[in-house]
This record gives structure tokens, sequence and C-alpha cells, in this order.
């Protein structure tokens, strides 16, 4: 007999045992459950007798057997009741209707009928001879089936006495047809039959008669009460051995196979054959499943009603002497063991020995309506109990075992699903605990909370042996485990949140929870108490790789920590009520400053967050996380808190590097800023949603003392709900830092009616603007001298104007002026091969002045556009400013402002060479002598420039017609090529001569005789060109004309190299000669 090993689990466990006064030999065995509480066990003994026992369930039973072995077999007895004789050969089968109290009982090819508790005399059904095998027909609920009763109603209402009596004595009715208004007050439920005899199959119905009721029929005199009905019978049927009948299929077991009979045709096929004749089928009904198991050897084959495999197939160790059905297992018994395998994943669960090697043969038996939790197994000599779990299994009722021969039968329950779980636990068969809990749910046997339940149980069984990183993984597959369980391990108790935490809520497997600390520090002493049990021979439940390789408390600590965010991590996400969400962000808080997390500190102070501030502030600050403390008050509301905290890193804030991608796409290209910047970036932020004024002023010279960018974009946000009054420019540039006077020297000294700016730099105080008037007029005050060359201060001033609509001409003016300068040192720049290394701060604000929402386009434009648009500022100082620049066009637009048209002129057409904006000048000028004046400065540009003879061709061919043609004769140069005006001044005359003709002058005859000399003269010219032209022509044709080559009998085409001979030829002007061909 092969060793068996320990079992890991067990799923069944002996209840009760019964040891007859007499041996006896136990052919068939059956179980029904009689109420809740009681359990009626059948036998059938070779001798042709029925044993009744009774298992009362109240009675005390073997429990927590976890470890059973014959030391611990069961000690409660099964009651016998009672036993009655059948016939004098073995009691073949079973079948028991507890739903009317009566047992069909197979014996001898007869049938016969008792009640159930064994009282009234044994009944023999006649009708039927040589019967081999019954099966009861079970119909599924999600299916239709044929319904045998619609061929009943044919039967007589009431049968005549001599029926009567052939029904009491057991005679069958045959459904023929008979008329009859009412017959189904003699049915009782879906008793039907699948009846083997002889060479036939027939099919029966079991029928209540004499209108007796339950209760008259369990104490019916004459044991009967009852008739069969012929449904159907099918013949050629031969050499059945077992049967199971489910929906409308009947599938038989025969020496040569398996056969599907249909119940309503007849018809029979084949599913398969057995491949040895000598080969014993085997039937079982999987009741719960709806499906029956085939036996091929030692093979069992899942199929359903029509036949078809379903599943895998179930591999036993030998060929199983009986089978049963319990749950989701499949019992078998046979080789004097009781095995137990899952039926979807084939897996022997459990095995116990129940008899001594060459016994005999066992018999395994359960409830036929599926009712009862137990199930029977009688083996003919007394069992040795080893049990061996293979892999988790899936159950939780009671099973009753029954043993036969040695005078005793054994009753076994079934584990309870929450029990084997508990006990796999204990034994930290994690893994095996959840597969058993997974199928459990799969299979509806356990709720989705229940398996959430045993996943947190397990996290908190791993997270005390240290294993975090598994422990929080159950945790997060835990639907109903709440973020407060966590709570204790972060903080001790009491603190704020200890009455949200759950008590009692699991099996008390774990310590209670304690500190992170505590519970690394008691699993350091558990590894080593366990080295040291190792060491001396005693086994452990601690890791063996804790063991082999001791972790350091630092590396678990962090461990717990990192796993114990991720949780946290996870939980936010969660709907949380407000008190929990506080506690798991605080908690989140104080587990990122325990690993010194700064990013993810900030991250979450920055964010939207639920952080209790007087939890965290005094950590916060005396850990020196003061950009953390400055990011969680700014969430909360709390600004002035924030701004005095980033005032002070402002003032000592180190001199690295630190990079904010929030800052990336705004002030950067090189995505980097200083601290200092980054400080002010972050108080800005915070400004720039603020509506207090008294706290932007408190706050802005610092910060504009930074990256003055940054100031303005406080100054001009439109984020806040209020925005800033229009008097509080006074009051911002009041605040600003007075020694930034020195840098606008340089602009200022060439501002004329600032004359004695210079000696106002050293002032203490400054004074503030003037409220109104003409600023051309005013003295410059110290503190606006201190915004002139100052970035930020365009930036201000196109808000006051583009939005806010200002149309101050102080302001106009000294936006100009700011432009202008910022246009002179953008052109410079450009223009320029040195400075390429300027300071860090300058590329800042000039990056900035880039990418700013209200300072998008280039510099130079936007003067232009300026310039032009507005008629508020003074073009006299913007021009004294740009004199001595290359800004040509702005200064184009400056003089046209103030009139100068020549100067406009001299600008556009020599300067800037752009003949098109001055001819649109010249229109908009609206006079002819402007097109003069402009073809002057073309055919005489002065200052040693050539003639800009096609741009006054241009001006000739697009306004000809409205310039005086005497005076652009006399206007022309000497050095002008006839042919490039010629056709434009012939059009232009031709054009005068048309509108005179018509009237359009007002002196007709001196303007005639002007046009008709002018025309005149221009005529004989371009006739005499046009005589030039016509002898340069004939000149070279007969040039053409006299070119010559000799050809001879031997001259060849140059193209397709044949003889000349007398062909038509030609020549090309490149003197080659080619065929006509």
């Amino acid at each position: 007999m092969a060793k068996l090993q320990p079992s890991s689990r067990t799923v069944l466990e002996p209840l009760a045992d019964f040891e007859p006064a007499k041996p006896v030999r136990i052919r068939s065995l059956a179980t029904s459950n009689s109420s809740d509480y009681e359990t009626l066990v059948y036998i059938g003994t070779q001798s042709g007798s029925l044993i009744l026992l009774s298992l009362n369930r109240n009675l005390p039973h073997l429990s927590n057997s976890s470890n059973a072995s014959t030391t611990n077999a069961p000690k409660n007895v099964l009651s016998f009741l009672r036993s009655v004789s059948v016939c004098d050969l073995p009691v073949d089968s079973i079948h028991v209707m507890a739903d009317i109290g009566r047992v069909l009982v197979l014996s001898d090819g007869f049938m016969f009928l008792i009640d159930s508790l064994l009282i009234q005399p044994v009944k023999k059904l006649s009708f039927l001879k040589s019967v081999t095998v019954i099966s009861r027909r079970i119909r599924s609920d999600d299916t239709e089936s044929f319904d045998f009763s619609e061929n009943l109603s044919g039967l007589v209402e009431s049968v005549s006495a001599s029926q009567r009596f052939l029904m009491k004595l057991g005679s069958g009715i045959r459904a023929n047809g008979g008329k009859s208004r009412e017959f189904d007050h003699l049915r009782e439920g879906n008793l039907v039959f699948a009846i083997a005899a002889a060479k036939k199959l027939v099919l029966v119905e079991l029928l209540l008669v004499n209108g007796l009721n339950r209760s008259d029929r369990e104490i019916d005199s004459s044991g009967g009460g009852v008739s069969f009905v012929i449904l159907k019978e099918i013949q050629g049927v031969d050499g059945v051995k077992t049967m199971v009948w489910i929906d409308d299929s009947i599938i038989i077991g025969t020496s040569s196979g398996y056969s599907l009979i249909s119940c309503v045709s007849g018809h029979s096929s084949l599913i398969f054959s057995l491949p040895d004749p000598t080969s014993v089928p085997h039937l079982k009904l999987l009741r719960k499943d709806h499906k029956v198991l085939l036996l091929v050897d030692n093979v069992g084959i899942i199929v359903n009603a029509y036949g078809q495999p379903v599943s895998g197939s179930l591999v036993f160790r030998n060929f199983p002497d009986s089978v049963g059905e319990i749950s989701s297992y499949v019992v078998v018994a046979g080789d004097e063991k009781m095995e137990l395998y899952h039926k979807k994943s084939g897996i022997c669960v459990q095995m116990a020995l129940v008899a001594a090697e060459g016994s005999g043969v066992s018999v395994v038996a359960d409830a036929e309506d599926g009712s009862s939790d137990l199930v029977a197994v009688a083996t003919p000599s007394k069992a040795f109990y080893l049990f061996e779990a293979a892999l988790p299994g899936f159950s939780r009722d009671v099973i009753a075992f029954g043993n036969t021969a040695a005078k005793q039968v054994i009753c076994y329950r079934k584990v309870p699903s929450e029990e084997q779980i508990r006990d796999l636990l204990r034994k930290k068969n994690f893994k095996e605990a959840i597969t058993l809990v997974e199928e459990l749910e799969s299979e509806g046997e356990m709720t989705k909370e229940m398996l959430s339940f045993v996943h947190a149980q397990v996290g908190f069984l791993l997270l005390f042996d240290l294993h975090f990183e598994e422990a929080v993984d159950h945790f997060l597959q835990s639907e109903t485990m709440q973020p407060t369980e966590i709570f204790p391990f972060i903080m001790r108790d009491p603190n704020r949140w200890s009455l949200l935490v759950p008590r009692n809520r699991y099996w008390g497997l774990h310590p209670p929870p304690a500190p992170l600390e505590d519970v690394v520090d008691d699993g350091l002493m558990a590894i080593q108490r366990a080295i040291f049990l190792r060491k001396a021979g005693v086994e452990t439940t601690v890791d063996d790789d804790f063991l082999l390789n001791p972790p350091s408390r630092a590396d678990l600590l962090e461990s717990a920590i990192k796993n114990i965010i991720r949780y946290l991590q996870v939980s936010r996400r969660k709907e949380l009520t407000s008190s929990v969400r506080e506690g798991v962000d605080t908690l989140l808080m104080y587990l990122y400053r325990a690993l010194n997390n700064v990013d993810d500190m900030e991250n979450l102070a920055s964010s939207e967050n639920s952080c209790i501030v007087e939890e965290l502030e005094t950590l916060l600050d005396e850990s020196g996380h003061l950009r953390t403390l400055a990011f969680l008050y700014a969430s909360k509301g709390m600004n002035s808190k924030a701004l005095a905290i980033w005032r002070i890193l402002a003032r000592n804030y180190s001199s690295g590097l630190w990079k904010d991608p929030a800052m990336e796409s705004e002030l950067l290209d090189t995505n980097t800023l200083s601290g200092k910047e980054a400080v002010a970036a972050e108080a800005a932020k915070i400004l720039e949603g603020s509506s207090d004024q008294d706290l932007v002023l408190q706050h802005l010279g610092w910060i504009a003392d930074v990256c003055q960018v940054l100031a303005v974009r406080v100054l001009t946000s439109e984020r806040r709900d209020d925005q800033l009054s229009p008097g509080f420019l006074d009051e911002v540039i009041a605040a600003i830092d007075p020694k930034k006077v020195e840098i606008l020297q340089s602009l200022i000294s060439r501002i004329p009616f600032y004359g004695d700016l210079q000696e106002e730099v050293n002032m203490e105080q400054p004074s503030g603007f003037v409220a109104q008037g003409e600023i051309g007029k005013q003295k410059i005050t110290h503190a606006t001298r201190i915004l002139l060359d100052v970035t930020n201060l365009c930036r201000y001033l196109q808000w006051l104007i583009e939005d806010q609509d200002s149309h101050d001409t102080r302001f106009h003016t000294l936006y100009a002026l700011s432009l202008a300068k910022s246009a002179i040192e953008a052109f410079e720049t450009e223009n320029s091969s040195q400075n390429h290394d300027a300071g860090r701060l300058e590329k800042t604000c000039s990056a900035g002045s880039e990418r700013n929402l209200i300072f998008q386009s280039p510099v130079r434009e936007r003067l232009q556009i300026f310039l032009q648009s507005s008629d508020l500022y003074d073009p006299e100082e913007v021009l004294d400013l740009i004199e001595g620049s290359e800004l040509w066009l702005e200064k184009a637009i400056l003089y046209r402002k103030l009139g100068q048209e020549t100067l406009v002129l001299q600008i556009l057409a020599l300067k800037l060479e752009d003949s098109e904006a001055a001819e649109q000048y010249c229109a908009e000028i609206g006079r002819p002598d402007a097109y003069m004046q402009l073809l002057d400065m073309y055919l005489d540009p002065q200052d040693g420039k050539e003639p800009m003879f096609k741009a006054a061709v241009r001006l000739l061919h697009n306004h000809g017609e409205s310039l005086d043609p005497l005076q652009v004769l006399e206007t022309l140069s000497p050095d002008i090529p006839l042919q490039l005006a010629a056709d434009t001044i012939l059009r232009m005359l031709r054009a005068r001569l048309h509108h005179h003709r018509q009237g359009q002058f007002a002196s007709p005859s001196l303007e005639h005789s002007t046009v008709a000399e002018a025309h005149l003269s221009w005529v004989d010219i371009v006739h005499n060109l046009s005589r030039a032209v016509d002898v340069d022509a004939r000149l070279a044709r007969l040039e053409e004309r006299s070119r010559h080559v000799q050809i001879n009998d031997e001259s060849l085409c140059d193209s397709c190299h044949a003889r000349l001979g007398t062909k038509l030829f030609a020549m090309y002007p490149d003197d080659s000669v080619v065929c006509y061909k």
C-alpha cells in the first residue's frame, strides 16, 4: 500500500458510525433527508434485507478534525431504526422517493415498493419481470423537454373496482387513449422512470390513487396507494447494465458501449464503444450540473444530455467500484480507498483509506433527489482513516460515508468552506486559500463580499509576515476593505481617526494592528526565534528566504512604507467620505516625509487634497520641508502664510537649479530656473489669483527684484475674481525698489522734456504720477522713470491700453517709447554678433516676452501696429528716440503723422526701396505733383546713388496718365534707355491725347499744341527705332541666306546616315544636312 502524505487541508471529516450486531454484506446503499435535522440511510444486503439507519444532526459530532487518523475515528453512532426482508436474493438498487414517502427496491428482477420508514409490508410490483436497471427522469429547469402528462388525459376519471383492485396489487395501467375529464389529481411530481426489462425499455409514471393525501398514503394498510402507468415501450434494447435519464435523452451502458435513446422517438444512437468487451460500463448522474459521467476504464468523461463531452476528463487512480456526487466533487470508492475529485479541475483533493487491502468491493451512494448533503460509502472491512489534500477543494456541506462489511457504517461530514479556508490560513497556505475562495465564488457557492473578506485577511497575515508587497496586492483586490484599516499601522492610537477604524472584523488569525515599526521589530524577532528553532530541528512557518538571508530593519521599513503608500494612492481615487479622505491624504504626506520623497510631497500639497494642516505644519516646519508647507498653505487658501514662506525662501535660497515643468512652456527655453526664480514663480501664481491689493503690494516688490516678467504677470492677471483698481498703478510704482532707476538712465537721457531727470535719481522718496494732462509738459516722476526701461512696463501698458481700453495720452506715449526702446535693442541684437553670453535673467525676461499671452508678436511688429493705430501718443518724442536708429519704417509712420510728405517718400522710395508703398502713399496724398516728386527721386536719388530706372518706368506704367508729358520729358535723364521707356511713354501720350479729344482738359488750344508737338516728336522717334529694327532684321536674313553647303554623291544624312543622292534635303541653322525623310 502506497504511503500517503499528510494532508494540508481537510474537506471531509468523520461524523458518525454504525456497527451491526451481526456481520452483513452490503450490496447497495442510499441516503435521504427526511427533515432538516435527520438523514435516513438505507442499506441493501446480499441476503435481501433492507436496513434503515437514522442520523440526527443535532447530536454532537467530531469536528475540527484536520488531522484525522485512526485515533480520532468517529465516536457518534448511527441509530438503527428497523429492517425488512424484501426477498431471498440481493437487493441490487434502492431508489428513495422522499417527496411521496416511498422507496422503490430492485431485487431478483422484480420491483418492490415500501414506505420510507419501512413500517408497512413490502409490495411486489409484478407488471414487469426481468428488470435489470431503473432510472428516474431528471428534467432541467432551463430546457424544454417532452411532457408525458398530455398522454394521460385520456384515462378515465375514476377507474372500475376491478382496476382499482389490480392497481392495489401493483398492476399497471396503459395510457391507451381512454377518455377522462380529470386525471391530474393522481399525479404527484415528476415520478417518471425508465425501466430496462428483458429486451425492451419501458417508460412508466408513478401515480397516486384513492385520493389519498400524503398522511393517508403513509399509513395505507395495504402499503400501496400508488400505481404505475406505462407511457411508452421501446423494443430492441438489450443488455442494459447502467442507465441515466435526463430531459428527453436516455443514456444506457452495455458491455459494448454507451448509447443515447430519445424518449420521444425511441431512436438510438451510439455515443462511443468500449475498447474492451470485458469492460464494465458505469454511468453517474451529476444532478447539480445536469450532466452525466461516463466511465471508460479509469477515466471519467462528463457529457451533456445530447451525449457531447462538455469538460475535461477525470482520471482516477483505478477503475472505481462505485461513484457518488456531493457539491462540486465526485466521490469514488475502490481499491480500498475513498477519493474526492473536483469536477471541473479533475484534481484529487482528498483521499482516505477505508478498507484493508483485498477486502472486496466498496459502494458509494448519494440522494437521488439531490436534497441530501450525505454520501454513503460501504466497504467489506474496517477502514483506516488517513487524508490527503492535493489542491484546494470547493464546498461546504455534510457528507456521510458508510463502511460495510466489518460490521461498520461510517458517516463523514464535509467541512464547511469557511473552516477549510481558516485552516489553510492558519497553515499559511495563502495561495491555496485564495484559489479555493475564487473557485467557490465562480461556482456561486460564495459571495463576492466573502472573496474580498478573505483577500483582506490574507493581506493582514502577509503584512505581519513582513511580505508587504504581496499584502498590499491582496488589499487592493478586496472591494470591502476600508482605507481606515491601515491607519493604525501609520499613526499610533489615539489620534484624530481612531474612531473610524473598524474593530474585530476578521477571524482573529493575526495580531491587532500596530505601527509599522513595531510590526517590523516583532517580525525580526520571530525570524531570529525561527533560526534558533531551525538549528534545534524544529520546523517553523517563517519564510525560508528570511531564514537564509535575514533582511535588515531599514529595508523592511522602506518596503512597508512604499507599499502602504501604493495602497493609499489607489484609495485616493475611490469614493470616500470627507473624514476618511482627510486621513488618507494626511497620512500619505506622513509616509512621503518618512521616505523624504520631496517631489511626491510637493505634488500632493500643490494639488487638490484633503490634508489637515494642523496635523502637518509642525512636522513639515521642523523637518525643513518649507516648500511643501507653502504649497499646502496655498492649496488651503492660506495665501498670506504661503507667501511669507516663499519670501523667506527667496531671501535664503541656494544657488542651485530646480526644474519646474509648469514653468517650462512659459518662461525659459532651457527649461530650468534658478532657485529664486522658481520661488518667485510660485509666489506669482498665488498673487495672480488674489484680489487682495494689500497682499499684492506687500509681495510684488521682492518678486520684481527676482524677475520683472513675473511682476507684470501678477499685475495683468485675468485669473482674479475682482480686478485691481485703476488707481492701483501709483501704489504699485511706489512699491518698486528705487535702486532700479539706474537701469533707465540710458533711455531717460534721450527724452527732451526730462532734462532734470538726472537730478532726481538719488531721491529717497519717489513721487507719484500726475493725475491727468499732457505728459510732454510734465516733469517725469521718480517712480515713472523706474518703469521706463523695464520690460514689464511695456507689458503693463499694453494691458492698460488694449485690455482696459485706456485713452490716457500719457500711457500711450509711454507705451510707444517703451516699444521703441525695445525695438532698437532687438534690432541691434539681431545685427550684432556680440553679447551672445548675456545674463540669465535678461534671457529669461527676453524669452518670456516672446511667450507671454499678452506679448505674442515680435516687438517691431507691435511697434509698427501701435504707431499706425493710435493717435494719442506724441510722435515727436518717439521720433527723437529713434532718430539715430535704423528703424526706417517706424520713422516713415511718424513723419506721416507729422505731415512730412517728402521725408516719408524719401524713406519709402530710397531707404526701403518699397515702390509699391511709395506709390500707395502718393495715392493717399491725391495730388499729381506727388508722383512727379517721386519720379524725380527715382531719377535723381542724390548721395551718389544710381538712378532707379526700373522703379521710374514702373511709376510711369502705373500712373503715367496722371503726369504731364512735357514735365516727364524734361525730367527724364539723358541716360535712360529709350527702349525701356518708349512703350510706357507712348501709351501715356496716347491716353493723354484721348482725354484731350473728349474735352477733358481746361485749356484746349494750348493743351492740343503741347500734346501734338510731343506726340509728333515721339512718333518720329518710334518710327526711326522701328526702321532700325527692320534694317537689322533684313541684314540678319541676308546673312542666313548667304550660308551654303556643298553636296556630292558621297554626302550622307546627318540624321539617318543614308546617302542623299538625288533626294530632297534641308540645312539646319547649325549647318547640318538632313534628308526630308
